[in-house]
């Protein structure tokens, strides 16, 4: 019975690390789930109670730094208050209204708007819509490298 236990949680790490390429599935929070599921069904016989906690705030600040990174990158390309906000703001709303897309456009869009509506000029806005959008991006490679440490932690915590 536990290999089957063993190939669900490996079968989740899996699907979660396709979930760090591709935005529509949870990625970080599937491998995390192969770490609660295995634990359980092994009696958490190759981790313990540090291991879940350590890697549920990981998982936690992974999905924390999909809404911040936005922001983040708006202000590294010079994004005044304004621009900061509305990418934050974006990145909410736009995940709540539209998903994944959102949340891959709206801190763009938001941060662009909100340039605009704190009276900078079209190309500073731009260029804060587009760190944005590049903060979103180092986010996802961020998310991608945690994906990749969990699973291999997993197979280390199996093998050794």
């Amino acid at each position: 019975m536990d290999i089957l236990w063993l190939i669900l949680a490996l079968v989740l790490i899996g699907i979660g690390l396709v979930g760090t390429i591709l935005p529509l599935l949870p990625g970080v929070a599937l491998i995390y789930l192969a770490y609660i599921v295995w634990g359980i069904a092994s009696g958490w016989k190759d981790y313990g109670l540090t291991t879940i906690v350590v890697l549920g705030v990981v998982t936690a600040f992974t999905y924390f730094m999909d809404y911040v990174a936005g922001a983040v990158g708006a202000k590294t390309f010079g994004a005044s208050r304004g621009g900061v906000w509305g990418a934050v703001i974006g990145a909410l709303v736009g995940f709540t209204v539209f998903n994944i897309w959102g949340l891959i456009l709206g801190p763009l869009i938001g941060a662009v708007v909100g340039e605009m509506l704190a009276g900078r000029s079209q190309r500073d806005a731009w260029k804060a819509g587009w760190g944005a959008f590049l903060g979103f991006l180092a986010s996802g490679i961020f998310r991608l490298i945690v994906g990749v440490v969990m699973a291999c932690l997993f197979l280390f915590y199996l093998i050794f």
